[in-house]
């Protein structure tokens, strides 16, 4: 019996989501779709910011005592894999600013300076004691995983259907993407990026056959107030949104092996200046692309991008590597548009 494509859409996490699978017949890939949103359902019970009556939640009130909390094998390894961020980034990748986020979500006014400051004072990873897997946190301080939890989720979930004998296919978590392993005639998947300042019109595309797929980006998720955007992505030192300016970067893609390091990379980018974020993405290894949060000259997305230690320049007419390649736009098996918490992307090579 021959494989055939079969898709699946539902809304997980806050956001929409997608599956595609090949599989022999629709029951077993209705199979794969029942580990996938079942998963995605756990972790997001388990982790939410949004529940009282979370994992994340109870475990917050319980580390606060003097005792602390012991916590479970999952989550110890998600909290050792996020103070290895708060490290590499020097304090700019730091769970600890829920308290930061909520002053700042879905606002209509600026928040007082006096609630900045009483936020700040509950911020910051290097006031947490963390060791094996026991945990402690001030009184009143609240973690925000948000750019951790959908990546793994989406990580979590291509694991378990390659653990169920699945192939060909990906998951797609609002944007966050994991891709199992090209289509079953070795073709690669090919995936449009969506230009953010021009949002009809994709500014690249991408041919992918295994590994994560992630972006972050100011313009998706956003308050505006009296004309200026503040974004998401929040500044855990000064308590501000991270204001791309003239000198930031409006979004940042980045390919790894798994969805949360890509994720990782790509917010981690965006929270610092241009030259800074530039100069994380040509040392991250990886292939990334940034693109600046003015049009160029022309015009057009102005873009870098990075991959196998050289930087290419483009801007909208060129449309990247792979449509230089086709002398005319393709048909995209899949558009990433970024909802929820993040991206209206930017591109791969």
């Amino acid at each position: 019996m021959s494989l055939r494509l079969h898709a699946y859409t539902f809304s997980g996490m806050g956001c929409p989501c997608a599956i595609k699978l090949y599989a022999e017949t629709g029951s077993q890939a209705r199979l794969g779709f029942d580990l996938v949103t079942q998963e995605v359902q756990r972790l997001d019970l388990k982790y939410s910011h949004y529940r009282e009556d979370s994992f994340l939640a109870r475990m917050q009130v319980r580390a606060a005592r003097p005792e602390g909390v012991e916590v479970d094998r999952e989550t110890a390894a998600l909290l050792n894999y996020a103070e290895t961020q708060f490290r590499i980034s020097k304090g700019m990748f730091d769970i600890s600013t829920r308290r930061l986020t909520a002053l700042w979500d879905r606002i209509d006014s600026i928040p007082g300076e006096r609630q900045i400051t009483a936020a700040l004072q509950k911020t910051g990873w290097h006031r947490v004691h963390w060791k094996g897997r026991r945990l402690r946190i001030p009184n009143g301080m609240e973690f925000d995983l948000g750019g951790i939890v959908k990546e793994y989720a989406t990580d979590r979930a291509a694991g378990l259907l390659l653990q169920a004998g699945f192939r060909a296919g990906y998951v797609d978590l609002g944007g966050d993407l994991h891709f199992l392993g090209p289509h079953p005639d070795g073709r690669p998947w090919k995936v449009g990026i969506r230009n953010p300042q021009k949002k009809s019109t994709p500014v690249a595309a991408v041919d992918l056959y295994s590994g994560g797929l992630a972006s972050s980006g100011d313009y998706e998720r956003y308050s505006e107030i009296d004309g200026i955007r503040y974004g998401h992505i929040i500044n855990p030192r000064t308590g501000w949104p991270v204001n791309p300016g003239a000198t930031g970067l409006s979004a940042v893609s980045a390919l790894a092996p798994t969805c949360l390091v890509a994720g990782s990379v790509a917010t981690l980018a965006m929270l610092l200046t241009r030259e800074k974020g530039i100069s994380f993405l040509k040392q991250s290894g990886l292939i990334c692309l940034a693109i600046g949060p003015a049009p160029a000259r022309n015009g057009l997305a102005h873009a870098l991008l990075f991959g196998n230690q050289r930087l290419f320049e483009f801007a909208e007419q060129d449309i990247g590597v792979v449509f230089r390649k086709h002398q005319r736009r393709p048909d995209f098996e899949h558009v990433i548009e970024g909802a929820g918490a993040a991206q209206q992307h930017a591109v791969f090579a």
